[in-house]
């Protein structure tokens, strides 16, 4: 259960990264200057990498606890950097809470079963 958990979790990375890095900020529904694009481009590829891997992890988590484990710090801090855009910028577009939710909630929640998972 663990695994498809976790793998259904990466749908979000794999489908959210994929779409900035193929549509830029249209994938938002937004207009902005190439600057802007190209880094939500960049971005989103790591996103999408960030996904793959996790993904990838999910498959044997014996042995790619550590990665998983990592993959799963760098979404909560990324989640970290979301919610200080909230607290000093307001609500953003109910995507970007949403994306929060997985970040600060659902990332957590996998990681501790993952981990207690390896524990038992």
């Amino acid at each position: 259960m663990l695994t498809l958990a976790i793998r259904l979790a990466c749908c979000v990375p794999i489908l959210a990264g994929g779409a900035g890095l193929l549509l830029g900020v249209a994938a938002l529904g937004e207009a902005s200057g190439p600057a802007t694009g190209s880094h939500l481009r960049y971005l989103s590829g790591l996103l999408l990498g960030m996904g793959l891997a996790a993904f990838w992890c999910a498959g044997d988590l014996r042995r790619r606890g550590g990665v998983f484990a990592l993959l799963c710090g760098i979404f909560v801090l990324g989640g970290l950097g979301r919610g200080l855009g909230l607290l000093l910028e307001g609500l953003p577009p109910w995507p970007h809470l949403l994306a929060l939710g997985m970040e600060l909630g659902v990332v957590p929640a996998l990681w501790l079963w993952a981990r207690l998972s390896r524990a038992a």
